[in-house]
């Protein structure tokens, strides 16, 4: 899908749910639950490789899923490419390979490279200088050659703990520099710094959270803020997955079998998303 569907999703219904997907077979499972779009996760393909988000996985890594993500859905994809791969002319060269390969919006945050997932206890969080990151913003726009393909800034300030006043300024600086929308995240409990950022933000693009750690923030109550436009739930989908394997491998190894394994999908289940049927179909028409 298009990005110019993902803006006129976003000014039809006023704010957009966008679900993290880690490979094909998750992102058919988020557009058959009715998202708006998906989130190419940095954190949650890490995961899949059982590597930290610490810029260990490549842009080509990224790529290559986005491109098998893009080839099994209709829903618009934003793509989490954490720094922008290295300086501008790296940020110049992902905006290029991102867009050819199926994404509607890219996310860039700024932190320095190599980043360091945002909630992680005493984790690193060291920001760039806002004209550094301004510059970044601005290649961006520039490298993107559909004008409708959203470029979001990402601000850490607030997981650097440097509080609400330097979140906007970083903000406003980046809306200056171009950038589509903004997504501003905390790694507070509570939605609270979310929420006076939000009444306190008076810049001319909207907001992009990711409210993973503050679940209390939902869909009602972001809506009455009046400016955020996007919800990213951004690791849902490798958490829940785990949560899965992790309770049947378990029941498997204490039971010494899969008698008791009873809570999962059938097989033909799975068929079904993997469109088994139009594979037979076409054997039966074509194979001689």
């Amino acid at each position: 899908m298009s990005a110019k569907s993902l803006r006129a999703r976003m000014a039809e219904t006023g704010l957009v749910h966008i679900m993290a997907a880690h490979s094909p077979f998750s992102a058919i499972l988020a557009e058959e639950a009715g998202f708006d779009g998906l989130w190419a996760s940095g954190f949650e393909l890490s995961a899949l490789y059982g590597l930290p988000d610490m810029s260990l996985i490549s842009m080509t890594q990224h790529l290559d899923m986005l491109r098998a993500i893009a080839g099994r859905t209709r829903l618009p994809i934003v793509a989490d490419i954490d720094t922008g791969y290295g300086n501008v002319i790296n940020v110049i060269h992902a905006i290029t390979e991102y867009e050819r390969a199926g994404a509607s919006a890219v996310v860039i945050e700024d932190k320095t490279f190599p980043k360091v997932t945002s909630l992680v206890a005493d984790g690193r969080q060291d920001l760039l200088r806002i004209e550094e990151f301004q510059g970044k913003i601005e290649a961006a726009i520039t490298a993107r050659s559909d004008p409708d393909f959203l470029v979001i800034a990402r601000t850490e300030a607030l997981i650097a703990s440097l509080g609400e006043a330097e979140a906007l300024h970083r903000a406003h600086a980046y809306a200056e520099a171009g950038a589509d929308m903004i997504l501003i995240h905390s790694k507070r409990k509570t939605p609270c710094e979310i929420e006076s950022f939000s009444r306190a933000w008076t810049g001319s693009v909207p907001l992009v959270i990711v409210p993973n750690a503050y679940p209390d923030l939902d869909a009602k109550r972001v809506k009455a803020l009046g400016n955020v436009c996007m919800m990213i739930y951004g690791n849902y989908g490798i958490r829940a997955a785990a949560t899965a394997m992790q309770e049947t491998f378990r029941r498997i190894i204490a039971d010494g079998g899969v008698q008791n394994v009873k809570d999962i999908v059938p097989v033909d289940e799975i068929f079904r998303i993997q469109n088994m049927h139009e594979a037979k179909a076409a054997e039966a028409r074509f194979l001689r």
